[in-house]
């Protein structure tokens, strides 16, 4: 029989599509790759990664696009390719599996599986000859294929043990529940791996680690509103330092906004030059959170910038759905990592002139460099305290200049979940900054990955490109879409987006619940995932399905007061509230238990039309604390029963506010400086 071609060429996703001319015959995921590795009785040879990732272009190189490699991988396997972002159970699946052999993470990433899929080796990137201690890919791949065929009991010895595994780690992790207490001792280890000069977490590389940050300043919040020492000040203290240094650094595009997913250094210089939208997504819901604690103007300027990016080079395809995002922007040009974004001393002096010298001292430019005799663009200077308008103006020449250079490459496809991120932090900077386009941005990209993704059963699905669905909806679609839904509501007011948010809820719990709580990472009726069903609460880059889904219930429940929400956030909080050594890797759910126990409503009565209700709901928007939930009722009578502001009305003068906690409203509110005062715990 003989092998099948490439068949790449068939898919949408970019990162696939940039593999279809390989010489090696891979196959997408699917039954149908399986079913061939069974007729074949070979195993299966898995590779994951993403469309921006450089060591996935490195390998691809080195080894994919070689005839003598590929024709080794093709004797000896039935090749399969994977894009983590269309297919991230797969990849957390497999990534898992990696761990467990105590491989460290990272993409691509390259797992053999048995017929069946069961992984039994793995690693990352392998050179294409021996190097930093590590096998060449071929003596990998001739090794591993002597394994299966000669000493084929310990491949089922692996496959056994991390099919076992993978079982536990699906397991349920059972508790009461997650108390003051809990989410204190979770604050305390998270603030102590925080670096406090160059912010962030210490060491290299460093990641933004959004998750982690949004927990702490929460639970900032929570435990001691307003205070200025102790723990509670230490932790908004690191969201802070951890803005103020990545703004600054090499990590962020001074010149076109947007930050790349890391450093590799340890002082935010030299990132990996990808720019994700999840990342964007997530700094700029923490820029407005600081903006609102601390308005200073280098939040705004980064949040404006940041924003500028999204609309101006982040819109997906320009067929339906346009107004949703990008996946993502690829670090290399040309062959090279970053080109696109570094200068020369030379390059800068001939661009500005006169200028060059007052720009080269606030952005670190020498004739040296500071990254491979090249400079990679950092603030040096304080934001503030040079000639900032002169500063912008040689921003926009150099702007103006780097269009012309080659492109990285972009991810045009549309992810859920990641736009969901998107959205809800749209409209939350839309309040900070005052920017009502930005709100328009985030309706306008729910509407079309809703036209382009939602299911008539309610679903969301997870991945569009070209006029394709391509992945089938997980978890984190439902919780990202749902959460994003309410951000809408209530910023907006308009009660289709909390039905929307309700549907969305119900179909997750309709097919992803499992029956000891929480929820699967995939439906019920998904079919091409071997294995056991994942099901986790850890978050990574970006926040964990099940948190944000405990998140979403908690806040239906504080807008509705309907037990079955606040049931459901209960519930899905104790499944994984059993050991408490592991709730520190889980900031999201933490975040969720603080909404839900310890969230404040703010409850405004009154006429849309009325200057002391739009002043109300504007300060109760722009609010520090993201545990703060805001509910219009301009009719009060229509309030549900159930919740505490039933009834509750405004004065015979005008909009009443009410700040509702642990089921208690407390007086009435009718000066908007009062309600902005308590809001933040003065």
């Amino acid at each position: 029989m003989n092998e099948p071609a490439n068949l790449l060429r068939h898919e949408t996703s970019p990162y696939l599509l940039q593999h279809a001319e390989n010489p090696v015959h891979w196959r997408p995921w699917g039954a149908a790759a399986l079913a061939a590795a069974h007729a074949a009785e070979k195993p299966i040879l898995l590779s994951v990664g993403y469309a921006a990732c450089h060591w996935c272009h490195v390998m691809a190189h080195e080894s994919f696009e070689d005839a003598e490699t590929a024709a080794l991988m093709n004797a000896l396997f039935v090749c399969i390719k994977v894009d983590r972002e269309e297919r991230p159970d797969i990849d957390h699946l497999y990534m898992s599996a990696l761990h467990m052999l105590g491989e460290q993470g990272g993409w691509p990433l390259t797992m053999f599986l048995t017929p069946d899929g069961a992984p039994f080796w793995g690693g990352t990137y392998f050179p294409p000859e021996p190097r930093w201690g590590r096998p060449s890919f071929r003596q990998v791949l001739q090794g591993v294929a002597n394994a299966w065929h000669s000493d084929r009991a310990v491949v089922t010895r692996n496959t056994g043990a991390l099919s076992a595994g993978l079982a536990r780690m699906a397991a349920a992790s059972p508790g009461a529940g997650i108390g003051p207490g809990a989410l204190d001792q979770a604050a305390t280890t998270l603030l102590g791996l925080t670096d406090p000069v160059q912010g962030g977490l210490r060491g290299a590389p460093k990641f933004p680690n959004p998750p982690i940050f949004r927990f702490l300043w929460q639970n900032a919040w929570r435990s001691k509103v307003a205070t200025e020492a102790g723990e509670a000040a230490a932790a908004r203290a690191a969201l802070h330092l951890l803005l103020a240094r990545m703004s600054q650094g090499g990590i962020y595009d001074h010149l076109g906004g947007g930050y790349a997913r890391y450093s590799t250094d340890d002082r935010w210089l030299v990132p990996h030059f990808e720019k994700m939208l999840y990342d964007n997504a997530q700094i700029l819901d923490l820029l407005a959170l600081a903006y609102a604690d601390r308005p200073e103007p280098l939040y705004a300027a980064r949040a404006e910038e940041t924003v500028g990016w999204l609309l101006r080079d982040m819109r997906a395809t320009p067929t339906e759905p346009e107004s949703a995002f990008a996946a993502s922007e690829d670090a290399d040009s040309e062959g090279e990592e970053g080109r696109f974004y570094v200068w020369t001393e030379a390059e800068i002096d001939a661009a500005l002139g006169a200028e060059a010298a007052a720009f080269k001292t606030a952005y670190d430019v020498t004739s040296g460099g500071n990254w491979e005799d090249r400079t990679i663009l950092q603030r040096t200077l304080p934001f503030g305290t040079a000639d900032e308008a002169g500063l912008a103006a040689s921003r926009a020449t150099l702007f103006a200049l780097r269009a012309h250079r080659i492109r990285p490459g972009r991810d045009d496809k549309v992810l859920a979940d990641w736009n969901g991120l998107t959205i809800a932090a749209l409209a939350r900077a839309s309040a900070v900054f005052a920017r009502p386009a930005w709100l328009e941005s985030a309706e306008a990209a729910f509407s079309a990955v809703l036209a382009s993704l939602g299911a008539p059963d309610g679903r969301v699905r997870h991945a569009w490109r070209q006029g394709r669905v391509t992945a089938a909806g997980l978890i984190d679609d439902q919780a990202c879409m749902a959460r994003a839904a309410i951000a809408l509501f209530e910023t907006t007011g308009n009660p289709r987006y909390r039905a929307d948010a309700e549907r969305i809820a119900r179909a997750a719990l309709a097919y992803f619940a499992a029956p000891d709580g929480g929820f699967f990472l995939t439906a019920e009726d998904a079919a091409d995932v071997p294995l056991s069903r994942p099901r986790h609460a850890a978050c990574n880059a970006t926040p964990a399905g099940n948190g944000v889904m405990a998140e979403c219930f908690a806040r239906l429940w504080h807008l509705t007061g309907a037990a079955e929400w606040r049931e459901a956030a209960a519930r899905t909080i104790a499944a994984f509230s059993g050991d408490a050594s592991r709730l520190s890797a889980m900031p999201t759910l933490l975040a969720a238990a603080c909404v839900l126990d310890g969230g404040r409503s703010v409850v405004i009565a009154g006429a849309e039309t009325e200057a002391r209700f739009q002043a109300m709901v504007r300060i109760a928007l722009a609010a520090p604390d993201p545990a703060i939930i805001v509910l219009r009722a301009t009719d009060h009578a229509a309030l549900p029963a159930e919740h505490p502001a039933h009834g509750k009305g405004p004065a015979a003068d005008g909009a009443l506010a009410y700040l509702c906690q642990s089921g208690v409203c407390g007086l009435p509110i009718a000066d908007p400086a009062q309600l902005a005062a308590a809001l933040r715990g003065a």
